[in-house]
This record gives structure tokens, C-alpha cells and sequence, in this order.
């Protein structure tokens, strides 16, 4: 699995628990460093990088999974598509623009989704699960959307 703009590591020390093989990426070595002791606590292993999102290169197509969770770069979005084997998952969730409504989260067009966007930067993988929601998370209102996506097999 590959969790690109990792953060402090939560969903790539999930699927480390979980038993999957976790490469995880992020720009901030303070992310990576917190990840990495956090990782540790868990008792799992993780492989942390270090890497610049918005022009370092990925393998291409070796990750049975990709996730991408609140981090939007909608450029490079068919490169990050690129790193799913064929027949992997891609599953991204980020913020809609309807997240400025409550005060908090990104605020930049560039860091927001358009109403039903999501699926359109996915193609053309073949949509199993798509969404556009709003809902309470640890009692904050969250304007979401999410897609999971298959690779064609080629």
C-alpha cells in the first residue's frame, strides 16, 4: 500500500495493523518523525519517505492500494493514478468547498473539491464507491468527498 501525504501516519500504521506492507510518503519530516514514533507504539513497521509531493516521481504501477486522504493536487493526480497496479484500488477523500462554511480546514480553491469533482479525477478507473457528504467527525462538521476506484486490468 502506498498512503501519499501521510501526515502523523494514521491510516498507514491502520493498514500496517491490518497486515499490509505500508510505504508511506509526506514533504514534512516532522509528520514523518511523529509517524515513525507512533508506528513504533503500535508495534508495526512502516517505510516513511520523505519526498517532494509536487515533483518527485513514483514507481509506476506496483501499489495494490493507493490512498490519498485530505491532500488535493489535482496536476499531479494521474501520476499518483499511475503508482496502482492493474486491477488496485485508488481511495481518496478530501474536502469539498462547503468546508469554508465551518470555520476550519483548507481554504484555498486549489485545496477544495467542486460537488461531484472527485470522480472526474479518477478516470478512468471504474468507480465502486462515490460520495459527497457532510458529517460529524470527534464532534466537528466536515464537508467530504470520497471515491474508491479500481485500475482496468490492461
Amino acid at each position: 500500500m502506498l498512503d501519499i501525504a501521510c501526515g502523523q501516519g494514521r491510516h498507514a500504521i491502520a493498514a500496517a495493523r491490518l497486515g499490509a506492507h505500508v510505504v508511506a510518503l509526506d514533504a514534512d519530516g516532522d509528520n514523518l518523525s511523529a509517524a515513525e514514533e507512533a508506528a513504533k507504539l503500535a508495534g508495526v513497521r512502516v517505510e516513511w519517505v520523505r519526498t517532494d509531493l509536487e515533483r518527485d516521481p513514483l514507481p509506476p504501477g506496483v501499489f495494490d492500494v493507493v490512498t490519498i486522504f485530505n491532500y488535493l493536487d489535482r496536476a499531479r493526480m494521474p501520476t499518483f493514478l499511475q503508482a496502482v497496479a492493474p486491477g488496485g484500488w485508488v481511495l481518496l477523500e478530501t474536502f469539498l468547498e462547503q468546508q469554508r462554511e465551518f470555520g476550519w480546514g483548507p481554504s484555498s480553491p486549489d485545496h477544495l473539491l467542486r460537488p461531484a469533482e472527485i470522480i472526474s479525477l479518477v478516470q478512468p478507473f471504474e468507480i465502486m464507491l462515490a460520495r459527497d457528504v457532510i458529517e460529524t467527525i470527534d464532534g466537528q462538521q466536515m464537508a467530504l468527498a470520497s471515491v474508491l476506484a479500481q485500475r482496468p486490468v490492461e
